[in-house]
């Protein structure tokens, strides 16, 4: 079940009004019934992992409870390291150990020895990655004495499987989000308006951006090398744009259904093409998980390698990039990535420009030239990294960028069954570009766009954008890209 489809249409309508206006009064009703519809939520994709996501929060409970009473430093850092083995245990489990055992067997086989091991057939849990997180923060904040556990069951699963953020985020901090689930919440119309708003904006980008582009990355990296550099070009850009346009139109619509029931989730995208350097792209990009491994890996990291000034900083970087790559999958084209992405701070390291924080680009939404300068380069510079993520492997990301850097980049695209689609759907990405660029200042692109039109104009804005949607989108439900993290 996925946001873009019908039954969850079905699904949230049935939930939304028995929320408001059949349980509305009770509290412990309203949070009993949004946990056992996140359950329900998440045992429609695979009942037997629920299981898992219901042991889960069951243990970080316990143990957290058990980290607060205790002011023995010894005892809090015993069921601190309990809690991080079972997480982190059972991420590296289901993500990561046929990666640690193929890696392991193509290692000895460079040496001549052929071990006979086999891999097991595991299954990903969807959202494994988003929910662990949460749980680890939740017992590193108890023992850093940031926030107090709660002593409520129901209060700490609902935080933990959450049905809006579940599959993907955003990776919400407890400190933010418990406190909602503990107080009364009141129908408020202007944040159902405003959530109504980002999820058609979500739509519009998952469904009208995202999905066409797949078709077009799909022809364009299954034949890439019987395609010139040009057409490899065009694929690494609307690869790009794609993965922005399906996770951050999974963002908007995961705040903005959240927004309908009385909640307020993390922002996770803020305009991040618009960023003039890597780091402020990365200050732009996913900020829950950016913010998350800053606080729990980079932060500690720089304390630990203070000692080394520069060097020690590169050391951070890069170390905390790296398991940015791992956390999007068991493969070494992500492992590289995240070390790339760490190798681009290393000039703001060394200009001592790596802490500079410039989110507008400017009041009068008109660039200077240098200012378009370093957006172009911080966007073409992640373009080529993106590859990465989309190649299957290292070695086809090798020759994709091969194809890409000879003379036919100066040719003209192969664009043989998908011309109409590309022109289309490039079209709509200079709307989205255009209704965000003048819409930087606002927590979504079209929070405000309208409000001073008249209601006749308004609401033909609103139809226009539901029937390009309606028009546009395909037929058939594509799951939303970061699902597979």
């Amino acid at each position: 079940m996925v946001f873009n489809s019908f039954i969850f249409i079905l699904f949230f309508t049935a939930f939304f009004f028995t929320y408001w206006f059949i349980i509305n009064r009770n509290l412990k009703a309203q949070n009993l019934f949004i946990l056992l519809i996140s359950y329900v939520f998440y045992a429609w994709w695979d009942w037997r992992f629920l299981f898992l996501l219901i042991g889960s929060s069951f243990v970080n409970y316990f143990i957290g409870i058990q980290i607060g009473k205790t002011n023995n430093e010894k005892h809090r850092k015993y069921w601190l390291i309990i809690g991080l083995i079972e997480g982190i245990g059972l991420l590296l489990f289901f993500k990561y150990f046929n990666f640690f055992i193929s890696s392991f067997i193509e290692l000895f086989s460079l040496f001549e020895v052929h071990l006979n091991v086999q891999t097991l057939k595991i299954i990903l849990p969807i959202g494994i990655s988003f929910y662990t997180f949460k749980t680890i923060s939740y017992l590193i904040d108890i023992d850093n004495e940031k926030i107090e556990p709660t002593k409520n069951w129901i209060v700490f699963s609902a935080y933990i499987s959450f049905f809006p953020s579940l599959f993907a985020g955003p990776i919400d901090r407890a400190n933010t989000f418990i406190p909602q689930l503990e107080k009364k919440r009141v129908f408020d119309y202007n944040q159902a308006v405003l959530g109504l708003k980002q999820i058609l904006w979500g739509l519009f980008k998952k469904l009208v951006i995202a999905d066409n582009c797949n078709t077009i990355t799909n022809n364009i990296f299954s034949n890439y090398q019987n395609l010139p550099a040009s057409t490899l070009l065009l694929g690494a850009f609307f690869y790009i744009i794609q993965l922005y346009a399906d996770f951050s139109g999974y963002s908007d619509m995961a705040i903005g259904f959240s927004r309908l029931i009385g909640f307020n989730l993390t922002k996770n995208f803020n305009y991040p093409f618009f960023a003039k350097n890597i780091s402020e792209f990365w200050q732009r990009w996913h900020i829950s998980l950016t913010s998350w491994m800053t606080e729990y890996v980079y932060t500690p990291l720089t304390f630990k390698f203070r000692k080394l000034k520069k060097t020690g900083l590169i050391l951070a970087v890069i170390i905390n990039f790296i398991i940015v790559g791992l956390w999007h999958g068991a493969n070494f084209t992500y492992l590289l990535f995240g070390f790339l992405q760490g190798c681009f701070f290393i000039p703001l390291i060394l200009k001592n420009t790596l802490s500079n924080k410039k989110t507008q680009v400017n009041d009068n939404f008109s660039p200077s030239f240098s200012v378009f300068l370093n957006m172009t380069g911080t966007f073409i510079l992640l373009m080529f990294s993106a590859i990465l993520l989309r190649a299957e492997s290292i070695d086809q990301a090798f020759h994709f960028y091969l194809g890409i850097f000879n003379n036919s980049i100066f040719s003209i695209p192969l664009l043989p069954n998908y011309k109409t689609i590309s022109l289309t759907t490039f079209l709509f990405i200079i709307i989205m570009f255009l209704m965000e660029w003048f819409g930087q200042n606002q927590d979504f692109a079209i929070e405000k766009t309208g409000n001073n039109w008249s209601r006749n104009k308004r609401w033909l804005f609103y139809s226009l954008l539901i029937f390009v949607i309606g028009v546009f989108m395909h037929t058939e439900e594509t799951a939303f890209i970061y699902f597979q993290f």
